[in-house]
């Protein structure tokens, strides 16, 4: 389970070979301003034009040339809401790194502490970076079509789940069957990616969702289900991520309830 830490837990390491800093943010984010030593693996280049994720062959280059290895655990950060920490730290997951963590805070909150913040690119050597998939915390189209004795959650917005909003081309409403928790509600804005693990579990139990729940967790595109992943985690659901989400669905032609 990914572990969140705090800016003096990070600030303790800061330097040490053992961890390695990871900006998920995009590029331009990571040049106005990154910790020290942090190197930069935006989340959304895990995924290709029509939206889906690469294969772990593409995405082990990512994060290996990006200076991350085996060899070192990667601390990630974000700027609010936290989506681009939650989809880098379940895409290391779903390669099987089973050592993970996040700052829970934001870049906004370590700069305005007065920590030390860098401007010019971190270029480390490539490392080498084993992918050990793991398909446990993945879920593809075709599982969740045929899924029996899961929960599937919803977490997008309550206009969207309803189908009074709708992106795109998507149908409106939400996959039958699935329960609705808003993803902005799982954070406390500006300040921390997750609520406390109290908070979460109370959330949680009033959709249905306890220790041990099996659920599978959606979007439109994937990363607000990823900030919904890591919250049911923390209260001990066993989850999985359906990353091509709604909009992959609706690609499909299945059908949606309102």
């Amino acid at each position: 389970m990914t572990k969140f830490v705090s800016m003096d837990w990070v600030g303790e390491r800061l330097g040490r070979r053992e961890f390695t800093l990871v900006d998920a943010r995009r590029p331009m984010k990571y040049l106005s301003g990154h910790l020290p030593g942090a190197i930069n693996i935006p989340a959304y280049k895990a995924f290709n034009a029509e939206g889906r994720l690469h294969g772990p062959e593409l995405l082990v280059r990512l994060i290996g040339e990006a200076g991350l290895g085996d060899d070192s655990c990667p601390i990630i950060y974000d700027s609010p809401e936290g989506q681009n920490a939650a989809m880098m730290a379940w895409i290391l997951d779903y390669l099987g790194r089973t050592e993970v963590t996040i700052l829970e805070g934001f870049f906004e909150a370590w700069k305005a502490s007065g920590r030390e913040i860098l401007y010019k690119p971190v270029t480390l050597p490539s490392r080498s970076f084993l992918a050990r998939t793991n398909p446990s915390v993945r879920a593809t189209l075709d599982e969740v079509r045929n899924a029996r004795a899961i929960t599937l959650v919803d977490f997008r917005s309550a206009e969207e789940y309803h189908g009074t909003a709708t992106v795109g081309d998507d149908r409106p409403g939400h996959i039958p069957g699935a329960v609705n928790i808003v993803w902005r509600d799982l954070g406390v804005p500006s300040q921390r990616i997750l609520k406390p693990a109290e908070e979460l579990a109370q959330i949680a139990n009033a959709a249905g969702i306890g220790p041990g729940t099996n659920v599978v967790a959606y979007c439109r595109s994937g990363p607000r289900a990823a900030v919904g992943y890591l919250a049911l985690s923390q209260v001990g659901a066993n989850v999985r991520l359906f990353d091509g989400s709604f909009a992959q669905w609706s690609q499909a032609g299945l059908p949606a309830e309102k």
